[in-house]
């Protein structure tokens, strides 16, 4: 019976392939020329062109502040632009009626978890009423949401209400909602922005198959930069303009240098490589104990010298040549359009206390130590008997699905929540009597509140301080310390609503560090942060940690992220199920699971679904290509070749394994034992 499905499948590929659309052979479905827009002083839209092409997923990428959402509002006719032409449809959206006239077309789904639905109202009733006020009959309405319901796997959960989702079944219904009357065109603005890996995947798998299903052009907009490998061609944003354009693969070539990994053999003389390193290039970046320099050179020979010649004979361990990623080449693509100088010397951001040396909080055994806490919300147990430990001065990541349980922990360790039980320690602190003790030991940035958005930097500053009990000497010294450490002199008397949200970030940071705590907690800290300001934030918490020997627990959905600590704790339904470096969990998974390979290939959707029949089950879709871990390499690769005879293999290579492929890896097995522990109960 497999063998025949796999047959037809085939056989519908032999007989529709597929040529790849040229510019100018399709349909524009979308054509911008000189878009602008204004909030008051601030410009939002830059004189934006733009040209989306029918049947592709067309992906605007850039930071908060960017200029994504005005352009998709605008495009989905619910905001005015000021100058240039918008065509949607062929139709010129000079006017209301003109906007009105193909919104019928079109599917909007804006920002958020959820934002287009309605929590007291089950699955099927949000269904029911995005199907009543596109007017389907009840057939149509009936037919769709079934069909709808199975792709997503939301069949199961038709009758809980939506406030009671996970964020990733949020946005599938939010997604089936968008679909529902079949648009044409569907606008999604950041689907994915805090959801987890494993619920980005299988959104982005979902997407791509509706949307090949049903010949639906897609323009989506996203922060994540990993993500642009899931669209046909790219827009990279950056305050109300189009930096660059294309295919993701030839946005690549836009900037010429070379990534030069490099492991200092002592890790202790790691911040001293990177005080070298930093006079000479302006953009590195520190991953656990790995330096991460991107060399404006072409020549392999030459980037490997020049970054020997900068270390200053500090001997290395290791030393490699990468391939620059997307977000690489964005922030080449921004330090040339600001022209910043190569020789610029030591960024702002790293200047901590004027460039003097620190003052270091002593090593004194674990700076934090879980042993069996346990949390129970009625009948829920949201904290399944965790325990770890982290020595002092090291970057602990703690990662997790939604609803994992991470920020549970976190609160519990910091004294906000009792346990039910277990214990734990906080910079030599039992947190359940510790009280004043433990907060003037820690710092704390909360993934939803840090900052009085009404108040000035300043202002919030001096709060903190009070907060803390520092005298006005002390707040004075680490006032200026905090408007170094964060760039924000200049906006000292800026409200803190105003500000751009990386360096708002950096403000909740400055102030969780105001008193100088041993320890330092951070809940998804650098949320819709673009990636300069990313980078800028984990630079000072490299410094904080190497050098004033500060330790930070940290969580994050930015798989990248990840790579910049020492160790990592992976949570899943309240316990905790891998606990390693990022090099050891990348190892145990290759173990385990097989190398991961990319395959690049005509027609990816279908070729997805032979493999996914043929067995190989972690095969996923990146844009045009697919990534599979094979444990018999050279066994496996004959197998898909076999397997997709009637497609286009452009190239099949090894490819370096992610925390996000761990992550998943790591998540979908767990997911899949309890699905057959589930079914084996019932």
């Amino acid at each position: 019976m497999a063998k025949a499905k796999l047959e037809m499948m085939r056989e519908v590929v032999r007989q529709d392939v597929q040529v790849p659309v040229e510019v100018g052979m399709a349909d524009l479905v979308v054509q911008a020329q000189g878009l602008m827009k204004r909030y008051g002083n601030s410009i939002a839209m830059d004189g934006i062109d733009l040209q989306v092409r029918a049947g592709e997923i067309y992906g605007l990428i850039g930071p908060d502040g960017a200029g994504k959402s005005s352009l998709l509002k605008a495009i989905a006719g619910v905001l005015a632009h000021d100058a240039g032409q918008l065509r949607v449809f062929d139709c010129l959206l000079d006017s209301e009626r003109a906007c009105e006239s193909v919104k019928d077309r079109i599917g909007l789904m804006p920002q958020g978890l959820g934002q287009n639905l309605y929590g007291d109202l089950s699955v099927e009733e949000n269904i029911d009423y995005f199907g009543g006020l596109r007017l389907l009959s009840r057939q149509e309405l009936g037919s769709r949401k079934e069909a709808l319901l199975r792709s997503t796997r939301l069949d199961r959960f038709r009758n809980r209400p939506m406030k009671n989702l996970s964020g990733g079944m949020k946005q599938k219904l939010g997604l089936v909602c968008t679909l529902i009357h079949e648009p044409k065109l569907v606008i999604l603005d950041e689907p994915t922005t805090g959801v987890d890996p494993v619920s980005r995947r299988e959104f982005w798998s979902i997407l791509a198959r509706l949307l090949k299903e049903k010949g639906i052009t897609a323009l989506v907009s996203t922060a994540y930069m990993d993500e642009a490998s899931r669209f046909h061609r790219v827009s990279l944003m950056h305050e109300g303009k189009i930096l660059a354009s294309g295919e993701p693969e030839s946005i690549k070539h836009l900037a010429s240098g070379q990534i030069v990994s490099t492991t200092c053999a002592d890790p202790s003389e790691q911040p001293v490589a990177v005080r070298c390193l930093a006079t000479q290039f302006p953009q590195m970046e520190v991953l656990g104990q790995d330096i991460r320099i991107f060399v404006d050179e072409t020549n392999q020979d030459h980037a490997l010298a020049q970054v020997q010649q900068h270390l200053n004979g500090i001997r290395q361990s290791r030393t490699e040549l990468l391939e620059p990623e997307l977000e690489d080449i964005f922030i080449a693509l921004l330090r040339k359009k600001n022209g910043q100088d190569r020789k610029k010397g030591k960024p702002a951001d790293q200047q901590l206390a004027n460039d003097t040396v620190p003052s270091r909080h002593t090593a004194s055994g674990y700076a934090i130590e879980a042993v069996h806490l346990t949390r129970h919300f009625g009948e829920f147990k949201a904290v399944d008997d965790v325990s770890f430990t982290v020595p002092q001065g090291e970057i602990f990541g703690l990662l997790g699905a939604n609803g994992a349980g991470k920020s549970t922990v976190i609160k519990m360790l910091t004294g906000i929540l009792s346990q039910t039980s277990g214990t734990g320690k906080v910079a030599g602190a039992d947190m359940r009597t510790a009280g004043r003790q433990i907060r003037e030991r820690i710092g704390y940035m909360s993934q939803a509140f840090s900052l009085y958005l009404d108040l000035s930097v300043l202002e919030n500053i001096r709060l903190y301080a009070g907060i803390y009990g520092l005298t006005r000497q002390q707040t004075t010294s680490r006032m200026d310390w905090i408007l170094d450490m964060a760039g924000l002199r200049p906006f000292g008397n800026a409200l803190a609503a105003s500000l751009p949200m990386g360096l708002r970030q950096r403000l909740a940071l400055g102030c969780a560090l105001i008193h100088r705590p041993q320890v330092l907690f951070l809940d998804e800290p650098t949320s819709g942060v673009d990636p300069l300001g990313r980078r800028a934030f984990w630079e000072v918490l490299f410094r904080l940690s190497r050098e004033e020997n500060v330790t930070i627990l940290v969580t994050t959905h930015y798989m990248s992220e990840a790579e910049h600590c020492d160790h990592i704790a992976l949570m899943y339904a309240g316990r905790i199920v891998a606990d390693a470096s990022p090099d050891q969990l990348k190892h145990d998974v290759e173990n385990q699971a097989g190398k991961l390979v990319e395959i690049q290939v005509t027609q990816a959707q279908q070729a997805l679904e032979i493999l996914q029949a043929e067995g190989f089950n972690s095969v996923a879709l990146f844009g045009a290509s697919l990534h599979v871990l094979l444990t018999d390499t050279d066994k496996d690769i004959d197998r898909i070749k076999t397997a997709l005879h009637a497609f286009e293999i452009v190239r099949i290579a090894p490819k370096r394994l992610s925390m996000e492929d761990v992550f998943v890896h790591i998540v979908t097995r767990l997911e899949s034992e309890d699905a057959k522990a589930r079914g084996e109960q019932t």
